[in-house]
């Protein structure tokens, strides 16, 4: 099998599962007294630590969770349940994360008033647009990617951040797409933004950089107000309760920190990979077209994300499939769901165009079989697609 879904979710890191079996095979709770338990504790602040190397953030500042999805609802309902009083809205920018959209629409069922901005026509957040929409009376609240999950085009997050500090509005950045293949420092995206404002929370999950499944976190400012999610032991201050998962911090800070360690080196090999990938595919079926930034500086650099046109995404995934080739429609989290993507469609196409796209994403295994084996078979599976629906 030639897996190119890497954005779904990536390989294990050898070392990470080590680690974590290596810590596993411990007992001990890392909020007892006893000495078990305080081994426990020292793995796993020395893990926070080393995570937060990672972050350009302070330990205390991260806040460990199961994932994306835990982190970005625990940073938009804290922020939202902790707002400014009078403040009635969330600026959410069009193309989000289905965490997010699905936390900004149950919070509007409940009453918050939902500020949209649109994206250009390669899926990045307009700067200009969001700085003024952040500034608009009775915004307590905004959420944006720092790179699309789908599309791969890579957002301005520091002007973000920057906007969002001179409105004195909270900021939440979902980084889960970004970290280990983007610069990030969450210190250096704040700067000197005041007390509660600009960027206060950031997400990011283990399982897209070798981490196990069910490992995250989300940085959170000193300063930032969040109301918890989880009541209980108050562990991780107060923010989030429960026994902490000691394990899979431990084998998070392994992954982030070789991952980290591999940015530069591996960012340009991938992109490699990704432009003979669009490039082959363009050649075989000339009517396919790239979205998102063509421009490789301002994309992901394992991001491939092309537009099929005639080919329902569903016939043509399950064409690569059957001759050995894995890739996605879009987001792992609408896996199983035949519906167009939301994302496409708010780069202004249609929904016949957003329901005829193809993800490929190459990672830290992808190798040059991997492109041969798509080059191989995507001239046919694409003829008989696009034929099927004539």
């Amino acid at each position: 099998m030639h897996y190119l879904d890497h954005a779904a979710t990536t390989d294990l890191r050898p070392e990470a599962a080590d680690e974590w079996l290596r810590v596993a095979r411990a007992t001990g709770n890392a909020s007892s007294t006893h000495g078990a338990g305080q081994q426990a504790r020292r793995i796993l602040e020395e893990s926070r630590e080393r995570l937060a190397a990672m972050l350009g953030c302070d330990p205390i500042e991260v806040v460990l969770t199961s994932g994306g999805t835990e982190s970005v609802n625990l940073a938009v309902q804290g922020l939202w349940r902790s707002r400014p009083e009078g403040s009635d809205a969330i600026l959410l920018p069009d193309g989000e994360h289905h965490a997010t959209l699905d936390t900004v629409a149950a919070l509007a069922a409940d009453g918050a008033r939902v500020i949209a901005v649109g994206l250009d026509a390669v899926g990045r957040i307009p700067v200009d647009a969001f700085a003024a929409k952040v500034a608009s009376d009775g915004v307590g609240v905004a959420t944006a990617l720092m790179a699309n999950n789908e599309v791969g085009t890579v957002n301005d997050a520091a002007a973000l951040a920057a906007s969002a500090a001179a409105a004195r509005v909270p900021l939440h950045l979902d980084a889960v797409a970004a970290f280990g293949h983007l610069p990030l420092s969450f210190a250096v995206l704040r700067g000197d933004a005041p007390a509660g404002a600009g960027l206060v929370a950031l997400s990011v999950a283990g399982h897209k950089i070798g981490a196990p499944t069910g490992t995250g976190a989300l940085v959170v400012a000193r300063t930032a107000r969040l109301a918890p999610l989880l009541h209980g032991g108050g562990q991780q201050r107060g923010l989030r309760s429960g026994t902490q998962d000691v394990a899979g911090a431990a084998a998070f800070a392994v992954a982030a920190e070789l991952t980290i360690a591999e940015r530069a080196s591996e960012s340009a090999r991938l992109g490699a990979l990704r432009d003979r990938l669009v490039a082959g595919i363009l050649e075989r079926v000339p009517s396919a077209e790239l979205l998102g930034d063509p421009d490789a500086a301002g994309r992901l650099p394992g991001n491939a994300h092309l537009l099929f046109p005639g080919a329902p995404s569903e016939s043509l995934l399950f064409l690569l499939d059957v001759a050995g080739v894995s890739a996605s429609a879009g987001s792992a989290c609408q896996a199983g769901i035949a519906e167009p993507s939301h994302v496409v469609q708010a780069l202004g196409r249609s929904e016949t165009e957003a329901r005829s796209v193809i993800r490929f994403t190459v990672g830290r295994t992808s190798t040059e079989g991997d492109v041969d084996a798509v080059l191989a078979v995507i001239g046919d599976a694409y003829a008989r697609a696009s034929g099927a629906v004539r």
